[in-house]
């Protein structure tokens, strides 16, 4: 499945007649039709498959009947299979992903590959996030066997929240090295004034398949550890802005990054420490 997956994207991405159809794909209305199936009782075809071809261990999830594919795409896992580091001083995942680690420049710049990312684009019209100047780009890439649900870094409060209407590439790094998806993709934007890591931008961003991303608030309190939201059907990234001189992280983030391995992390497990 994953091989023949991965023609059907060197196709889109690498072949005249597959752009074509890849900006038709793309397109919100295609992902929302497909949404809306996944979110159908006919979706639920899927499920047994599903698990046999991704591996997934469902006895680290709670015990549910699923009435759609989304339903089952979004279930819960054990809270013993997540435990979330309490430690104030400890930056943690906010999801189970791929992490990239990312320097941001004097201008606000950011590189992946052949695409320069510049903070403003990737948060237009914010009105509240510092401009993470010399700070730090987390870049969390969400497989779809992974668990799609995400949390909260720390305590704080949501200062500023924003939906950013776009297109639905995918997140894969055939893509990522293409196209400069965090700023084309849909997505949403949270700015959080934190007790432990200033103030930061966490970014939810859709891709191709994606129904939408369903965060629980859009403002007041939030605490550590407890769940932000979820993205239902579809590959999807959790982009983290951080300011100078606010976390310390392991350098072999960086390394792993410039030699194209992304690490893998856990929800809620220590990943850096408060400067």
């Amino acid at each position: 499945m994953k091989s023949n997956e991965s023609k059907l994207l060197k196709f889109l991405y690498h072949t005249v007649p597959g752009r074509m159809v890849l900006k038709l794909l793309t397109s919100p209305i295609i992902s929302k039709i497909g949404g809306a199936y996944m979110d159908s009782a006919l979706s639920t075809v899927h499920i047994k498959r599903f698990i046999k071809n991704n591996a997934i261990d469902m006895d680290e999830y709670e015990k549910a009947e699923y009435g759609s594919f989304n339903q089952f795409f979004t279930r819960k896992i054990l809270p013993e299979k997540r435990a979330v580091c309490m430690d104030e001083n400890a930056l943690i995942s906010p999801c189970d992903a791929r992490l990239s680690a990312y320097r941001i420049n004097e201008d606000s710049v950011f590189h992946i590959k052949h695409s320069a990312y510049k903070v403003p684009d990737l948060i237009p019209e914010s009105v509240c996030a510092p401009d993470y100047k010399e700070g730090i780009c987390l870049i969390f890439r969400l497989c779809v066997d992974d668990y799609h649900r995400y949390g909260n870094i720390d305590e704080g409060e949501i200062i500023e929240n924003k939906a950013v209407k776009g297109r639905l590439h995918t997140v894969r790094p055939i893509a990522v090295n293409k196209y400069p998806v965090f700023t084309q993709n849909s997505r949403e934007y949270s700015i959080i004034k934190t007790k432990n890591f200033g103030t930061i931008a966490q970014i939810e961003v859709g891709a191709m398949m994606i129904g939408k991303i369903s965060n629980h608030q859009t403002s007041g309190k939030v605490v550590r550890g407890t769940e932000k939201g979820m993205f239902l059907y579809g590959g999807s990234t959790i982009v983290l802005l951080l300011e100078k001189d606010k976390v310390r992280l392991p350098e072999i983030y960086f390394e792993n990054t410039k030699n194209d391995i992304e690490t893998r992390v856990l929800y809620g497990s220590r990943i850096g420490e408060k400067w």
